[in-house]
C-alpha cells in the first residue's frame, strides 16, 4: 500500500509539474505574441479604437486556452472537466451578470461605432472625449481633464451625441438688436462679418434672417457652417467681431432695465 501511495504521489507530482510548467510557459509565450502583435505592420493599420479591444480579448482568449491546456495536463478527464466548468460557468455566470452585459456592450460599440476613439460625445450622462474603448468599460475624459470610467453595458443603452462624426457642423447663434435698429442694416452688418472670416465655409451658404420679435429686442438668427475641428473657434470670434461691428455702426444691444418710481 506505501509501494502505491508512494507511486500515486510522484504520478500526480509530476502531473502537477507539467501544468505549472505549462502555465508558466504558456503565459511567457502569450505575452511574446502580443508583443509580436503589436509590432506588426499590419496592426498598426488597424483602427485605434479597435487596437485596445483587440488586444484585450487576445490576452484574454491565450492565456484562457493556456490553463485548459494546463487542466488537461494535469490529467483531470475532459467529461468532468466540461462538467465542472458547466456548473462553474453557470455560477459565474449568475455571479457576473454585470460584467456579462459589459462585454456585450462592448462588442456592440465595436461593431455598431456610435464613437470611436477621439471622439468628443454625450453619453450616459456625460460629455467628454474617448479614450479607451475596453472590454468591459469606456475611459472618457471631460474638458477639466477628469477620466470618468463607464460599464459599456450603460453606454450602449443610453442616447448618443456624437459632436464630431461629421466633418462638418452648423453654427447657429442668434444676435438680438434694438427695436429702432435697421433691420436690412444689421443683416448687412452680420452677414459681411459672417463672410469675412476665414473659418466659414461658403458652401452651404450662410443664412441671416430676422427670427424673432422679442420683448425687447429684434432676434436675428444665423446659421453658419464650419469644419468641426473649428466650430467653437468660429463660435466665438463671431460673438465678438459682430459686438464690434454692431458699436462701430451705431447698433444698440438691448439689456433689461428696472425703472424705480418713488410715490410721495
Amino acid at each position: 500500500m506505501l509501494e502505491t501511495v508512494k507511486t500515486l504521489a510522484l504520478e500526480i507530482g509530476l502531473k502537477f509539474l507539467m501544468a505549472l510548467l505549462v502555465l508558466i510557459i504558456g503565459f511567457k509565450i502569450t505575452s511574446f505574441i502580443e508583443k509580436r502583435m503589436l509590432k506588426a505592420k499590419s496592426w498598426i493599420k488597424i483602427d485605434s479604437t479597435l487596437q485596445l479591444f483587440v488586444r484585450s480579448a487576445t490576452r484574454m482568449g491565450l492565456k484562457l486556452l493556456v490553463v485548459i491546456t494546463a487542466i488537461m495536463v494535469a490529467g483531470v478527464p475532459m467529461t468532468t472537466f466540461v462538467a465542472v466548468l458547466g456548473a462553474a460557468g453557470l455560477a459565474i455566470g449568475l455571479a457576473l451578470q454585470g460584467s456579462l452585459s459589459n462585454l456585450a456592450g462592448g462588442v456592440l460599440i465595436i461593431s455598431l461605432r456610435p464613437f470611436k476613439v477621439g471622439d468628443y460625445i454625450d453619453g450616459a450622462g456625460h460629455s467628454g472625449t474617448i479614450t479607451e474603448i475596453g472590454l468591459f468599460y469606456t475611459h472618457m475624459t471631460t474638458v477639466d481633464n477628469r477620466v470618468i470610467i463607464i460599464p459599456n453595458s450603460t453606454i450602449a443603452s443610453s442616447s448618443i451625441t456624437n459632436y464630431v462624426f461629421y466633418p462638418t457642423r452648423r453654427l447657429d447663434i442668434d444676435f438680438g438688436v434694438d427695436y429702432n435698429s435697421d433691420i436690412g442694416k444689421v443683416k448687412t452688418i452680420i452677414m459681411d462679418t459672417i463672410m469675412n472670416h476665414p473659418l466659414v465655409l461658403k458652401d452651404p451658404e450662410p443664412f441671416v434672417r430676422l427670427g424673432t420679435h422679442a420683448d425687447s429686442a429684434l432676434i436675428f438668427k444665423t446659421r453658419t457652417w464650419v469644419n468641426t475641428s473649428d466650430y467653437w473657434t468660429l463660435n466665438f470670434d463671431l460673438q465678438e467681431q459682430v459686438k464690434e461691428a454692431f458699436d462701430a455702426n451705431g447698433i444698440e444691444i438691448p439689456y433689461p432695465h428696472m425703472v424705480i418710481q418713488n410715490k410721495k
